[in-house]
């Protein structure tokens, strides 16, 4: 889902409400779209035939502005089930020395304290099941964290998915290609971007999509960055959403080797890792580099020549005029 509005009334809307988009099959299949964070609800008729292919469709999403009075009864309901949700969103986890950053322009675009938290988090939690990768979709991370008391309420608004662990075995070539995967989109923002932890890679994001991006790529071991080997197996945690192939990452669907998608929740995992290390001081190491397209061509340099003996001049040289100063 794209976030993006649909509608037959409002002028900034993207297209109409249902937009009729053809099957392979060969008929039209109606989609509906109403925005994002249910500041829309959408009101959607549709008629079918016999044979379940839709005859009619028609609606409009509905602003819910102050216009819109809420049910009671229904508001009293949600208070009463919402009740050990809000304690449990209430619940101190950790503290943080400063403001952790989760926005969504660092996020998708490079590496962000947010993904790095997240992705450490996941590392340190599966270490002793020989896990030696984390890969996080930079779209998985919904929010930042304020310097301070953090509680379980604010990791819920980073991760707000339900999202599990998942580990999985897979070759360094097929990663290179996740990696790949996940820098295809950057110049849209797209949540496809990976953070990572036990892992450094550079990329050059002017090289076209899936066909050269990533640059370089070093995996932590005994203590020290080894390149990849695209031959061998690596141990690689994600969440069950990217693992079965989710933003894109269609090769660790496809190539994951014993891959297990119900370990702990992420906001859990989250949650711990930040208790263990309260306070909390949220970096950037370096662990993502972005270059540019000429230090990734960059040639090694011959060793210059020694210049030539230049005659004797017949007379001596007149010494240069003092050029002008330049101005600002």
């Amino acid at each position: 889902h794209s976030h993006s509005l649909l509608s037959n009334t409002d002028p900034k809307a993207e297209g109409p409400y249902p937009t009729m988009v053809d099957n392979p099959d060969g008929y039209k299949v109606p989609v509906v779209q109403a925005a994002s964070y249910s500041k829309y609800l959408g009101e959607f008729k549709v008629v079918f035939d016999d044979n379940g292919v839709v005859k009619q469709a028609s609606g409009d999403p509905i602003y819910l502005d102050k216009s819109i009075t809420p049910d009671p009864a229904v508001l009293a309901r949600i208070k009463e089930l919402g009740a050990p949700i809000e304690a449990l969103k209430n619940q101190e986890v950790a503290e943080t020395t400063k403001a952790i950053d989760g926005s969504r322009e660092n996020c998708r675009t490079r590496e962000c304290e947010m993904g790095n938290l997240v992705s450490d988090a996941v590392l340190d939690r599966v270490k002793d099941q020989g896990v030696e990768i984390v890969i996080t979709n930079g779209g998985g991370l919904r929010a930042s964290i304020d310097q301070g008391t953090v509680t379980m309420g604010e990791v819920l608004n980073v991760l707000p998915f339900q999202n599990t662990v998942a580990t999985f075995q897979i070759s360094g070539k097929d990663l290179i290609a996740g990696l790949e995967n996940g820098l295809s989109q950057i110049e849209d923002g797209a949540g496809r971007f990976p953070q990572v932890a036990g892992l450094k890679y550079s990329f050059d994001k002017s090289a076209a999509p899936n066909a050269g991006r990533v640059k370089s790529v070093e995996v932590m071991q005994g203590g020290a960055w080894t390149p990849i080997n695209p031959d061998k197996d690596y141990l690689v945690a994600t969440n069950n959403y990217v693992r079965q192939g989710g933003d894109g990452y269609k090769v660790f669907a496809d190539k994951a080797k014993n891959a297990y998608d119900y370990g702990p929740g992420l906001e859990q995992v989250v949650a711990d890792y930040l208790s263990a290390h309260r306070p909390y001081t949220p970096k950037l190491d370096g662990r993502i580099t972005e270059i540019t397209a000429a230090a990734a061509a960059e040639p090694a340099q011959e060793p210059a020549k020694p210049a030539e003996a230049a005659p004797a001049p017949a007379e001596p040289a007149k010494p240069a005029e003092t050029a002008p100063a330049a101005t600002a």
